[in-house]
């Protein structure tokens, strides 16, 4: 490998945030990803790393992260700008051993600081890794218009949240039968909101941010992004729906649900069924 550049896991990382861009979630510099490196991938990548940087605090804690490297995005950087300029918008962050500080070790030229959400993707990363056995690797945060519209209007609840979107379109429950998280407003970018948000990382591999976007997890970045634009689809088909103004003569049952949970081997979250 003659450029770090060529290392699928980049490349793949930055075909990601292109697709994000394009689908209208990145305004400004609004939204971030990270990416846990395999073994194997940070071996290929470290001939290129610097590793001079000093440790910076997180402010969290992963012991269950500790020596791990992450591609991640930087802050104050817009997404609409890497693939044209990578190495200026995102990098790779290593951990140090016991879990709460990183130095960027590649990439981020442009200040080398990660997105200020960078608590908040390593305490997700630190739960999701232990909930799915070491398979989750990315998590993304965008910003979908309608999602945060519908933050507005629905009930403030992941039952609600859930309910709604697997109602909305079949395809819903199927890619996440355990329903969606749900994080009331809170100020961005520190280890409060991290912590909230981790908490419901450990039953939900989406979580939606009251008047500010989503958070997804997944094993790779096609099972991630196709999560986030699966929620945003249906929440589109939610206001379509809404702003038509004629009452809703059907929908999917609960009855329809447990017969997809059963149809595709999922088990659907019976919290979220049947009358409160």
């Amino acid at each position: 490998m003659s450029n770090i550049l060529q290392a699928p896991a980049l490349q793949a990382f930055i075909a990601c945030a292109e697709n994000g861009w394009r689908r209208g979630w990145h305004e400004r510099n609004g939204g971030n990803m990270s990416y846990r490196m395999t073994a194997a991938e940070t071996d290929a990548c470290r001939a290129y790393f610097d590793e001079s940087d000093d440790w910076t605090p997180l402010g969290v804690h992963a012991p269950n992260l500790g020596g791990e490297c992450f591609v991640v995005t930087g802050t104050g950087r817009y997404f609409q700008n890497i693939k044209q300029n990578p190495a200026e918008n995102i990098g790779i962050a290593q951990l140090n051993p016991a879990g709460d500080a990183y130095r960027i070790v590649w990439g981020l030229t442009a200040g080398r600081v990660p997105t200020s959400e960078f608590p908040t993707h390593i305490m997700n990363h630190s739960v999701r890794v232990a909930v799915t056995e070491g398979k989750s690797r990315v998590i993304y945060h965008a910003h979908p218009v309608d999602v945060i519209a519908l933050t507005f209007i629905l009930p403030a609840s992941a039952r609600e949240f859930s309910r709604a979107f697997w109602q909305a379109m079949t395809e819903c429950v199927v890619i996440f039968p355990e329903g969606v998280g749900f994080v009331p407003w809170m100020v961005c970018g520190g280890a409060e909101i991290a912590l909230v948000t981790a908490k419901e990382m450990e039953r939900f591999a989406a979580v939606i941010w009251a008047q500010h976007g989503i958070f997804c997890a997944g094993e790779d970045f096609d099972a991630t992004f196709g999560m986030m634009h699966a929620i945003d689809k249906a929440a589109q088909i939610i206001l379509k729906v809404m702003a038509s103004g004629r009452p809703v003569l059907q929908t999917i049952t609960d009855d329809n649900l447990r017969a997809i949970g059963e149809a595709f081997g999922l088990r659907v979250n019976e919290a979220f069924l049947g009358d409160v």
